[in-house]
């Protein structure tokens, strides 16, 4: 018996010897294949439909990482359900880097307090890479509304409560919320209209039907220069550089508002560390490049550039701040 219980012994430890020499001998096959990412084919999922500013983000990306990796970077366009139905495939993607996400405030930061059944966790169902761009909205106003500042503004709703109407492309977006958030914090009662769309919200407000709209800046932009709408107030800490007359819904009597649209790199969950990194560092020397910096910049955008950890933490305060926003304001899906 006590030779057989050396014997045994002596097999344990051989096993557990020939276990981990496999094991070391797999870790620099582990580290050789991810130093070699990427080796095919990347696509970039955009939860959208073609020729938006999204996609047209995603192209102008693709073709720099293309370059860089020396491999095919395609736009795999999935659009549904206000960005949801391309996030919720990336999140059930391979974790391998071949299959990412553009996502937006809407997809990967609105989505999971606005409705119950969403198919996946808007934190923890993604690996977060980097931030792409961001961009505040502008408060813009039409002819039919005499306030000139956001406390004339404050002052005309509070008078005639849910008098002043303000549109948006939808229910539940970022152009929406941040309304809703505007009225928390000025205890105002605004009255929202929705629309398919940000056109036919903007071409309302020039007409005079509604009063008043959180806009993308690349969306209302042209017609700030016409001269059709007004700008009140950005909703960014800091004054735009391309609006440095407009001051901010912060800095007009309401310090910490702060509503932000942006786009980011993400990854399906389980990715590993290594190619996470490598995505980082080369998507943020892609938007670094001058041409980049260049057409971006010029249409309001702010590039990204940071560190996966950092996003990461971006990304769940964003989601912690709209479900407060949807939980007070009591908004429900259309």
């Amino acid at each position: 018996m006590k030779r057989f219980a050396l014997n045994r012994r002596t097999l344990v430890s051989a096993l557990a010897a020939g276990t981990t020499l496999g094991l070391a001998a797999l870790t620099p096959l582990a580290a050789s294949a991810q130093d070699a990412y990427p080796s095919k084919v990347v696509r970039i999922v955009v939860p959208f439909p073609p020729g938006g500013s999204t996609d047209l983000l995603a192209r102008k990306l693709g073709e720099k990482l293309a370059a860089q990796w020396k491999q095919t970077v395609i736009v795999d366009n999935r659009p549904g359900a206000g960005g949801t139905v391309g996030a919720d495939h990336v999140s059930k993607s391979a974790p391998d880097g071949y299959t990412l996400l553009l996502g937006v405030t809407g997809s990967n930061g609105i989505a999971g307090s606005l409705y119950p059944n969403l198919p996946y966790d808007p934190v923890k169902g993604f690996t977060p890479v980097t931030a792409v761009v961001t961009a505040p909205l502008l408060l813009v106003k039409g002819e039919r509304v005499a306030a000139k500042t956001v406390a004339e503004l404050v002052a005309a709703a509070k008078a005639k409560p849910g008098s002043i109407t303000y549109g948006s492309p939808g229910t539940g977006t970022s152009m929406h919320l941040t309304g809703e958030m505007f009225e928390l914090a000025t205890k105002t009662a605004l009255l929202h209209i929705p629309y398919r769309g940000s056109a036919g919200a903007l071409t309302d407000l020039m007409g005079g039907q509604i009063d008043l709209m959180f806009g993308d800046i690349l969306v209302v932009m042209p017609q700030i220069e016409a001269k059709k709408v007004t700008p009140i107030a950005v909703t960014s800490k800091e004054r735009h550089p391309m609006f440095p007359n407009v001051p901010t819904v912060a800095e007009s009597g309401y310090p910490g508002f702060e509503a932000l649209s942006w786009q980011g790199l993400f990854a399906p969950p389980g990715t590993p560390a290594a190619i996470v990194d490598k995505l980082n560092k080369d998507v943020n020397a892609a938007l670094a490049s001058p041409d980049i910096q260049e057409y971006f910049v010029s249409r309001g955008f702010k590039l990204g550039g940071s560190g996966a950890a950092e996003y990461k933490a971006f990304i769940e305060a964003e989601n912690k701040k709209w479900a407060t926003i949807v939980k007070t304001a009591g908004v429900k899906p259309d």
